[in-house]
């Protein structure tokens, strides 16, 4: 004769199948014959990943989704697809073609060949340019730092009072056979007498397809949580390009992400994520452009005496050099000559 179920046993086989109702209900297609839940969490499934219980890189917002916010927290980046309109970037890269014919002067503008090319003979055009520095003086440049889509997600990372503090349109040449077109692995917060670190973010725009074969950003996610390192010139064998310092030590058991990316693409990354780029093994130039944004109630600091204390001497003589000046000067004082306010007030930088 059968054993009759238990008082126990009849309320665990109640519990299971109000389990399978509710996970039928949660999870359309879930049951007998059905495939597994996707890995994939939705709103709707329980996940063991564990998210931050206090957000730390990214403030309250209504723009990034949570997937979005844990995984710059977590990773020190983010990709936005096709942020920037095509009709922008072509106008962006007509403006460097113009600039580079000299058809436009830019005060303050640093024009900046490859140290390949730097000592061959100038041509008044884009092929002899590698990068322009701090277009925050030209009208049409600049206004990539202020498009409205750009400014709603850097709000995220820097609060509502913006400033533009260090701007870039990058020309990455073919390589030359040096390999001088690498950017070495750095992080941007070596550059910068300001903090604190976490309110600070670049903005990067692709103005082409970008990979691997000419020369796409590579990161190592997750090192933003790391100090800031000691950085130097690499011992390159071909060269390395003025103010290309590069981390000195790193783990390098840090599995590498190559960012391709299509033209208008945007990546938004930590100043302390360590970042680089390869060669451009192609036959044409690769072009980005981007700008530094921070807080403007963060504040400058002291690097005398810091691991920060090379690049300061570099900035400096690069400025009075630039701006015909003999006396010394503070390199806080550079920063608020380059720096422009886009968004909100301006407080303490």
């Amino acid at each position: 004769m059968a054993e009759r179920p238990s008082h126990a046993d009849s309320a665990a086989s109640a519990a299971s199948l109000r389990l399978r109702a509710l996970l039928r209900h949660l999870l359309p297609g879930w049951g007998p014959g059905a495939g597994r839940p996707t890995q994939f969490p939705t709103s709707a499934q329980v996940t063991t990943v564990k998210y931050p219980i206090q957000y730390r890189y990214t403030l309250d917002n209504n723009v990034l989704s949570p997937e979005q916010r844990d995984f710059y927290e977590e990773n020190g980046y983010l990709v936005i697809k096709n942020l920037v309109s095509d009709e922008d970037v072509e106008h962006f890269r007509n403006e460097f073609v113009k600039i580079c014919r000299q058809e436009v002067i830019v005060p303050g503008l640093m024009v900046i060949r490859d140290v390949s090319i730097a000592k061959s003979e100038f041509i008044p055009d884009q092929k002899a340019v590698s990068k322009l520095q701090d277009f925050q003086r030209h009208e049409e440049l600049f206004r990539y730092c202020t498009l409205s889509q750009i400014l709603k997600y850097v709000e995220c990372f820097t609060g509502p009072n913006i400033m533009a503090m260090h701007t870039m349109l990058i020309n990455k040449p073919p390589d030359s056979g040096k390999k001088t077109s690498r950017h070495p692995m750095h992080q941007d917060l070596h550059y910068f007498p300001f903090r604190p670190a976490d309110r600070i973010v670049c903005a990067w725009t692709a103005m082409e397809k970008i990979d691997r074969r000419n020369g796409c950003l590579v990161v190592l996610p997750g090192s933003h949580k790391g100090p800031l390192k000691q950085h130097d010139y690499p011992e390159w064998e071909g060269g390395v390009n003025k103010m290309y310092h590069g981390v000195r030590d790193f783990d390098k058991t840090i599995p590498r992400v190559h960012l391709a990316m299509e033209k208008g693409d945007t990546v938004f990354f930590h100043p302390l994520l360590i970042h680089g780029s390869g060669m451009n093994r192609t036959e044409g130039f690769r072009k980005a452009i981007s700008c530094h944004y921070a807080s403007s109630d963060c504040h400058y600091i002291d690097v005398k005496g810091t691991i920060q204390e090379n690049i300061e001497k570099e900035v400096v003589e690069i400025a009075r050099t630039k701006y015909g000046i003999d006396s010394p000067i503070p390199l806080k004082d550079v920063w608020m000559v380059r720096s422009r306010l886009v968004k909100g007030e301006r407080r303490s930088l």
